[in-house]
């Protein structure tokens, strides 16, 4: 059974509409021994401002197989010198794709502060989808990996948190589809940061976006807490 719901309310709709509020659940009967990803925020941002469509793009919830294409990338933790907060980034602020820029970072009852990076974003094969099991969802529908990198520059252990509110942007700034991934896709990891992730820790993770064949995703933007979509931090 699919499980089709806005992000305000509750809908039963068919189909993958290129535009509206919707969050798609696919499921995988390979993925019954998947680990189990990170609930997203209880509460959806606001719509995008008035540069971008006025419903969000559709959210697809996918399970993923615990093994899927090999060769693709890993997520990783890396350890370091302790590292210092620069000054917080203001909503709405653009920086270039590769450049780090400081954040509040809040998950659940923890909050902190991190460094984030979209480092790149990868386009990858209509085929990539196949173990996902999307079907008619994805039709049409070309994958892109936004890869980045999240560092702990403040004071509060960050265990077991996790960072999710990345979304693709296409060309014209409205938002790309994102495909909410529950359990392991080697294309696209996407870990919780580990236990002992204090200052001076970074790991790398991935959020994976769809777009029409006619276009491309080329930028990207953290929308959490205290930023909203349409008014959060871009990476172009």
């Amino acid at each position: 059974m699919k499980t089709i719901r806005t992000s305000r309310s509750t809908m039963a709709v068919a189909g993958l509409a290129v535009i509206g509020a919707l969050t798609m659940t696919a499921c995988n009967d390979d993925a019954a021994s998947s680990d189990t990803a990170k609930t997203p925020p209880a509460t959806q941002p606001p719509a995008v401002s008035s540069a971008a469509p006025s419903t969000p793009a559709p959210s697809i919830t996918a399970a993923a197989p615990t093994s899927a294409a090999a060769g693709g990338a890993t997520g990783g933790t890396t350890g370091g010198a302790p590292a210092q907060s620069g000054p917080t980034a203001a909503p709405g602020s653009t920086v270039k794709i590769g450049t780090a820029a400081t954040i509040p970072f809040s998950s659940g009852s923890t909050k902190g502060t991190v460094s984030l990076a979209v480092t790149s974003i990868d386009k990858g094969d209509p085929a990539d989808l196949t173990p996902l099991k999307l079907g008619d969802k994805a039709a049409g529908m070309v994958p892109y990996y936004v890869n980045f990198k999240v560092t702990n520059t403040g004071s509060t252990d960050l265990s077991f948190a996790s960072l999710t509110q990345v979304k693709g942007l296409l060309p014209d700034g409205s938002e790309a589809s994102e495909v909410m991934l529950i359990g392991t896709f080697d294309k696209c990891p996407h870990p919780s940061f580990p236990k002992g992730f204090t200052n001076g820790q970074s790991i790398t993770s991935c959020v994976l976006a769809l777009a029409p064949q006619a276009t491309k995703v080329t930028g990207a933007e953290y929308w959490g807490e205290p930023y909203t979509l349409g008014k959060g931090v871009n990476w172009k």
